[in-house]
Parts: structure tokens; sequence; C-alpha cells
């Protein structure tokens, strides 16, 4: 029997690990799936406009929607929905004459819902219900509204919603006290008319059923009533300028007291207003088929009009197809650019435009950030500005070379200013959308329904949502 010895008081045991424990071990996580969700914000809000386009149209391409009584083309009916939907105002046919009192409520239908925004009509419904709403339904409502907290959004929708129909309200008793007895209309035909076109330029729609006057459009009879022109022109700007700075207004009363985003979508807005309608004015002043029969108090009240209504609802006196070609050419930038974020307006919005000048005035000036009334922006907000901007060129470029294809015989410029109409949902139009083919009503269609929902909102809809942990290394890169 082997007996260990024993242990000495400074021995010490070393043990030594084995090869394989001296090996660093690897563990490699199996990468999570994410599955595109078809249900996402996106994806809700361009399902749902789809759908109420679709039920629109079929409506519409029924003969109780035509005042002849027999069936629409379907091209036409579905072309007057998506227009209404995406509150655009692009026509084929004369509204007025063409569509019965059943087709024009449909279309009033239409461009209320598209306005006010559907899922805010339905979470509004909930909310009266006693329902709780969803939260991609308030998600969905928060990126549509233009909302950043989460807290009281079925609250604030309510309110929202109250506060606009007391404006469409208001609107329509104003212009019905100056049209009741026009061309010999009743008074419930006076204010079906009022009601509509209080909606139509709140929700910057630019539908009007007004009847045509000899010199003209519905709306070339109001071109000497500054009383109306300017009660458009406020209800035009409410529904424009967006909710968030409505309430930041209302709150702060004062230029200083405001948050960043609403100086710069009041002074944006207003320096637009500004140039277009000084090119409006001096371009238009000698041209005898716009304003050269006009007084001078007429055409100072119509360039402000057009100026506010030509860049985001498309309501106008005269004829853009006969307008001068710097007209044109100012008036499609404007409509570019559009109205405020979460606000019923088209466009790349002006917050975007906004940014993208004060990133380039910062740049001009040295400064490393871009700033703007003493605030810095963040770079996040400057790369998804000029997202926006970019992804909007790129597309009326790719619309504009296809319609130059399909449409051959339409000036380039009408196809110009048209196209960034109905990617603006303007609904200014120089006349050539009943020219157009099938082709090109289809490229308008959906050149409108993009519009709507905005280039960024498409653009996140499709592309994979990924956090990136890691950065590059950085490199200069020549410039200029």
């Amino acid at each position: 029997m082997e007996v260990n010895p024993p242990r000495r008081p400074r021995d010490s045991v070393i043990r030594q690990p084995r090869v394989d424990q001296l090996q660093p071990t690897f563990a490699e996580p199996v990468p999570r799936r994410h599955p595109r969700r078809i249900f996402s914000t996106p994806f809700l809000l361009s399902f749902g406009f789809a759908a109420l386009i679709i039920f629109g149209g079929l409506l519409l391409s029924l003969p109780i929607s035509s005042s002849a009584g027999v069936f629409t083309p379907l091209i036409l009916a579905f072309f007057t929905a998506t227009s209404a939907v995406t509150v655009t105002g692009h026509t084929v046919v004369d509204t007025p004459t063409y569509w019965s009192h059943f087709g024009q409520a449909i279309i009033f239908f239409l461009m209320l819902i598209g306005g006010l925004s559907f899922m805010a009509a339905a979470t509004f419904i909930l909310a009266l219900l006693g329902q709780r709403s969803s939260l991609s339904e308030r998600l969905v409502l928060r990126d549509t509204m233009g909302l950043d907290r989460m807290e009281g959004l079925r609250r604030i929708t309510r309110n929202i919603v109250i506060v606009v129909f007391l404006i469409y309200l208001i609107g329509a008793g104003v212009i019905f006290w100056r049209i009741n007895g026009l061309d010999g209309m009743g008074i419930g035909e006076s204010i079906w008319q009022s009601i509509f076109l209080s909606v139509s330029a709140f929700n910057n729609a630019g539908f009007s059923i007004l009847p045509a006057s000899p010199a003209g459009s519905g709306l070339a009879r109001i071109a000497t009533a500054e009383t109306l022109l300017f009660t458009l022109i406020i209800l035009i700007v409410l529904g424009g300028i967006g909710w968030t700075s409505l309430v930041d207004i209302y709150r702060h009363r004062r230029f200083s007291r405001l948050n960043l985003d609403t100086k710069l979508v009041v002074v944006t807005s207003l320096l637009l207003w500004v140039v277009g309608a000084l090119v409006l004015f001096f371009a238009e002043f000698s041209n005898p088929e716009t304003y050269g029969g006009l007084s001078m108090v007429d055409r100072i009240s119509d360039s402000i009009f057009h100026s506010v209504s030509g860049r985001t609802a498309g309501f106008a006196t005269f004829d853009f197809g006969l307008s001068d070609d710097f007209t044109k050419l100012t008036y499609s930038a404007l409509m570019f650019v559009g109205g405020a974020s979460g606000s019923v307006a088209g466009g790349i919005k002006v917050n975007t435009f906004a940014v993208i000048i004060a990133a380039v005035i910062s740049s001009i000036k040295g400064r490393p950030q871009a700033e703007a009334f003493g605030r810095e922006i963040s770079q996040h907000q400057v790369l998804r500005a000029l997202t926006v901007g970019v992804l909007g060129v790129l597309f009326i470029i790719l619309v504009l070379s296809t319609l130059t294809l399909t449409e051959p015989d339409i000036p380039f410029l009408d196809l110009l200013f048209d196209t960034v109409s109905a990617f603006g949902t303007t609904g200014a139009s120089t006349g050539i959308v009943p020219e157009l083919s099938v082709i090109g009503k289809s490229i308008f269609m959906l050149t409108m329904f993009i519009g709507r929902l905005g280039p960024l909102t498409l653009a996140l809809a499709l592309a994979p949502r990924e956090q990136t942990l890691y950065r590059y290394v950085q490199e200069r890169v020549t410039i200029g």
C-alpha cells in the first residue's frame, strides 16, 4: 500500500490546463429572422388608400353617378376616385356637368376621408364607441398626422376632427353668404355648393362643382370676389400648414416661443407665398388670357390667391395652359415643395425643403452642422430630408421621361407642370389631362397615389429594417 507523503507548508500544487482549454471559444449566434410584415404602417396606408380608391371607382362607374345615367368607363371612374382620395383635383371630365348629385357626393366623401385620413376617421369612430384602438392603428395615425408622442393620441385625434368640422362649417357659412342665389340656385343647392367648396378648400383637394361661367370654369366667376378669394385662402392655409404647427401657434402665439419646426414652416411658407405672388403678378400682368382684363386690385388679390392655392390646393380662376412659360416653371417648383408635414397637402413638404435650405446655408457659412434660428438640426434629419428630396426628383424624372414617350404630342412644359401637380397632389392643370392616353392616365393615377403616400414612406415600406451596429472609417472625398 502506497502512502502519499505529507505535504509540507511551502509546497504548492500547480495544475496546467489542457490544450483544448487554451483555445478560444467562438460563439456564433444564430441570426434572427425578421420576416417582412405586410401589415406594417406604410403598407397599411397603401392598402387603405387602395381599398378606398377601388370602392369609390366602382361606385362612380355606375349609371346613378353620371348625369346622363350611363355607365362611366372604368379608367375615367378610377382616375376620378384616385384624384379624390389623394385630394389632388385632377379631372378628366367637367365635375359639375358630368357627375350627378350622387356622383358628386361620392367625390365629396372620398376627398373628405382622404383628406382627414381614413385611419384618423376610423380611430375617431372607435373613440365614440368607447373601444380601444390598437397599437398598429395608433402608429399609422401618428405617421399620418405628424405626431411624435403616443400619449393621448386618440384624444388628440378626436379634438382634431372636431376642430376641422367646425372649420368646415364656418367656411361653408361664409361661402353660402356670398353665393346664395347665384345663377338662380335655391337654398338647398347653395348649401351643398358651400359645404363642398369649403371641404375641398380645407383639404386642399381642388374640386369645385360651381356652375361654369361665360369666362370659363366655375371658379372664374370669383376672380373679382375678394371675400370669397380670401375665405378660400384661409381655408387652404389652415389645411396645408399642418396640425402640429397650428397647435403650436395656438398655444404660444409668439414667434420667439414657437418650436423650430413651426418656425421653419411659417417662415418658409411666407417666403414661398411671396415669391409665387410676385412671379404671377409680373409674369401675367399684361397677358390678355389671364390678368390682362383685371383691375389692379383684382390682379393683386388673384396673385395672392393663386400663390397660396397653386402650391397645395390647385384652385385657379384662369387656365394655366394659357399662362406664361416662366409661370409654369416657377409653379412646378412650388408644387413640388407642397405643404407642411402632417397636413392634407402633398409634395416633399415645406419642412423637408426648409431643412435642405438650412443645411445649404450652414455649409456656405462653413458650419459643420445644419443650423436655423439658433438651433442645430440633427444630421439624421438632414439626411432624411435629402433622401425625400432626391427620391422625389428621381421619381418626377422617371415619370416625365415615360410620358414623353407615351404622349409625344403634348408640349414638354405642360407635361412637367401636370406631372409635378399630380405628384404634389395639387391638381392645378394646363388642361392636358383629358388628352392623355389610357397609359398616360394610368401613370398619372400611380403618380398621385405615390405622391400622396410620400417617397420616404414608400422607401421605408420596401427597405429592410436593420440596425447598424458598426461604423466605417472616415475618409475625405473631393467636392467641387
